[in-house]
């Protein structure tokens, strides 16, 4: 496995992959080294990550080799879905997936989700249009969201 740590608008990154695929990417709650050579196989996902900040890419076109259960699998695939600048609620994912009653455990496996960014799952909210939960802080979902979003507001101050 190779790693790499970047610096983002949100903070420090790291990514973790191989030949086979990006299986991490983490927001870090601490400064860090930022990685002078990047190895080959984490290129593309730096590039890709860059170009999203920067608002010239709103699809991710890696290989994914994220680890998990086959429940938490299919969540992630289902996040995949949310298009950039929409958000979906925890109780439409549930119902997307074919049982409202796993509102919870879909919540769970959206938390668990390695590949920050990169399969959206800052693109769930709760069904009353709030900002419930998110691993790497709420004021980083609402500027994920907010740089998605196709309504630009000029700051007043």
């Amino acid at each position: 496995m190779e790693s790499c740590i970047i610096k983002s608008p949100l903070g420090f990154t790291k990514i973790i992959g191989d030949e086979d695929g990006v299986t991490s990417v983490t927001v870090l709650n601490s400064e860090e080294k930022i990685t002078d050579i990047i190895p080959i196989e984490l290129e593309d996902c730096v590039i890709q990550l860059n170009e999203y900040f920067e608002g010239t890419r709103k699809q991710f076109d890696l290989n994914l080799s994220p680890k998990g259960t086959n429940f938490q699998q299919k969540v992630w695939n289902a996040l995949e879905q949310i298009p950039y600048g929409k958000t979906l609620s925890y109780l439409e994912l549930s119902k997307q997936l074919g049982d409202v009653k796993a509102i919870r455990a879909v919540a769970n496996a959206n938390g668990k989700n390695p590949l920050w960014i990169i399969i959206p799952c800052h693109r769930v909210i709760g069904s009353d249009g709030s900002l419930t939960g998110y691993a790497g802080g709420l004021h980083r979902k609402q500027w994920l969201l907010e740089h998605e979003s196709p309504y630009k507001q000029q700051t007043l101050f």
